[in-house]
This record gives C-alpha cells, structure tokens and sequence, in this order.
C-alpha cells in the first residue's frame, strides 16, 4: 500500500535527520533517492555530510529529474530533496516557470504510481522576504506551488522548526 510522507521547513530546521529515523523506522535496509546535482565544491562537500549521516544500510539512487524511471515498488524511499530536484527542472527549462510547474507536476504524478513508502524532503523558501530578482521569485513561486500539490497527494506533512517536527496533516 502506498504511503506519502512530506516533510518541510527551512534551510537546517531538521528535515534530513528527521527523515532519515522515520526511513529507518519504516524499514531496515531503505533507499535514498539523491536529487542534487554535483554543482561545485560547496554541493560536494553537503552531498558528503550526507551520505556520512547515512549508515551501511542505505542504499543510494542519484536521480536529477526523472524520479518515475525507477522502480520503488515494496521499498521506503526517503527523496531528499525537492528543492534541489526543482532546481534541475528549473535550470533545464531555461528559467521558465510555467513550463517548470508543468513538468514538475507530470513527474510528480507519474513517480508516486507505485506501491512504497515514499518519505519526501523540501524547504520552504517563500516565509522570507521577497526576492530581489525575477528569478529568484520565479523559483520561490515555483517550490511553493509544487510543495502545494505534494503535500495534497501526501499521507501525513510535517513542518520542521527548529529540529521539531510538527504534524500538520
């Protein structure tokens, strides 16, 4: 049976830890679906703190864009994070946001047709001040929108505030 997790907050609330003793919980051997791009040495260095916070028992699927190729049937995927996997649509569509939210969406929709326990990480990046740059607000409405429709499809939310999960749905 399919179960939808989504767990959001902002940059450094907990999410990842918090995610990661939930996929645990779930299940002994849990699968971590990595949606970073390797950008520059700063992405490196985040893409290893994570994989040092994870044990011998995770096994890792790096997957930029296309989260429905693989087959998750019967396993506790922990997706972290969304907003990274935005990132990469929104860079490979040059910046447009209506194309993005379409695509995302699609993706979205195909991926969770299956038959797992999906634990899905993203930021809320829209409780800040207003970008300066077009851009930049472009993607915050973009993430707001898709973190919208995740959070519809999901079983239970979380927010995270200061390494404190709080049930919101």
């Amino acid at each position: 049976m399919r179960k939808i997790i989504f767990i959001t907050g902002g940059q450094r609330s907990g999410k990842s830890s918090f995610a990661q003793r939930l996929a645990e919980k779930y299940a002994t051997n849990p699968l971590y679906l990595a949606t970073a791009r390797h950008w520059d040495e700063d992405f490196e260095k985040r893409i290893q703190r994570h994989q040092a916070d994870r044990g011998e028992t995770w096994t890792t699927v790096e997957e930029e864009k296309l989260l429905s190729r693989h087959d998750f049937n019967g396993k506790t995927v922990l997706m972290d994070c969304v907003t990274l996997w935005l990132t990469n649509i929104f860079h490979d569509n040059g910046f447009n946001l209506e194309t993005s939210l379409e695509e995302a969406k699609a993706e979205w929709d195909r991926f969770i047709n299956q038959d797992f326990t999906l634990i899905a990480v993203s930021n809320e990046i829209g409780m800040s001040l207003h970008a300066p740059g077009e851009t930049a607000r472009h993607f915050t409405d973009l993430q707001g929108w898709v973190n919208q429709h995740i959070a519809r499809t999901a079983d239970e939310v979380f927010f995270m505030v200061s390494g404190i999960p709080v049930q919101i749905k």
